[in-house]
């Protein structure tokens, strides 16, 4: 399955198999019991993200292509639901990057982007001079609403979120199913901020984590996915494993990684959200300007004096 997620990014998620280069490209190979071999070309020039589940090998020249033709590796769990290492190529734009650092580094633009992720998350929109404490308490409460109506619904009781990593077995099936869904999320969240080029450490309602960021955007579908999920699992004897499951299975009906993608360009460059044409280049490196914004690079700028600057002294 090679789904489309926009600004054409490709992902391709492979689990045991063999990943090899010989003469011809790179393949995705197979041994069955009998000793026959089956083999797969992979696209390599095609993809931007592929991720390795459990059960993958990857050779050194199989790596080294990828890494040329300028696709990012991403090792992750089952369904492609956890990322434990990434790598970044060289050929990766930095234009989401150079927007995430825009919005983040000034306290206006930032605030303005915690509002709109608030926007996003609750369909509810909020006073354009609402702090981020206002939005702290404004979340509290709904997220408060929403365990209430579960826990009425399911008929579970008294509920409390309860995540204690020391003391993970002796948490309720809600809590123990909640905090895998929402593991699985995060991971989900981690590959299309690496396969864009985002840095996963500035967030912009988290921060002090390396996955600031991932918590930031992963918020925005606790309340549709991981939640619900957690609590209709009350009563199973596996509520990690089930949950596991079913976010998988909500991966594919919610189509959750073009959404995902969509909503960070969103949040970063609203502008901008629009995928690239198949025919639009991107040019590997340039030169900043402060007046001119970008400008190319591999140009002698010597043969282009700069006017001397005005100055108030009297020759």
């Amino acid at each position: 399955m090679l789904p489309r997620v926009g600004d054409s990014l490709s992902f391709l998620y492979a689990d045991v198999v063999r990943i090899v280069q010989d003469d011809t490209g790179v393949c995705a190979e197979t041994t069955s019991a009998n000793g026959e071999t089956t083999r797969v070309y992979i696209p390599t020039s095609a993809l931007s993200c592929v991720l390795l589940g459990p059960g993958t090998s990857i050779t050194q020249p199989a790596m080294a292509t990828f890494a040329r033709h300028g696709t990012t590796l991403v090792s992750s769990g089952s369904g492609g639901v956890r990322c434990y290492s990434a790598t970044t190529s060289d050929a990766l734009t930095t234009r989401w990057l150079e927007h995430q650092v825009h919005q983040w580094s000034d306290p206006d633009r930032r605030l303005a982007v915690a509002r709109q992720m608030y926007l996003m998350r609750f369909n509810t929109a909020v006073p354009a001079t609402a702090s981020l404490n206002t939005l702290r308490g404004l979340e509290g409460q709904r997220v408060k609403a929403l365990y209430r109506l579960l826990t009425q619904q399911h008929r579970v009781g008294r509920f409390r979120r309860n995540y204690d990593p020391a003391a993970w077995d002796d948490q309720d099936p809600v809590n123990l199913a909640l905090s895998a869904a929402n593991t699985c999320l995060y991971g989900i969240v981690h590959a299309a901020l690496v396969a864009l080029g985002c840095s996963t450490a500035l967030g912009f309602v988290h921060q002090g984590k390396q996955h600031a960021l991932v918590y930031d955007i992963a918020d925005l579908y606790k309340a549709e996915l991981t939640i619900p999920l957690a609590f209709s699992l009350h009563d199973s004897t596996h509520p990690e494993a089930m949950a596991r499951r079913g976010f998988r299975e909500g991966l594919r009906l919610y189509k959750l990684l073009p959404r995902i993608v969509a909503d960070i360009q969103t949040l970063l460059a609203p502008g901008e959200a629009e995928p690239l044409s198949e025919e639009h280049e991107v040019e590997l490196v340039n030169l900043w300007d402060p007046e001119q914004g970008s400008v190319p690079a591999g140009v002698n700028y010597a043969s282009q004096p700069e006017t001397p600057p005005a100055t108030d002294e009297t020759p």
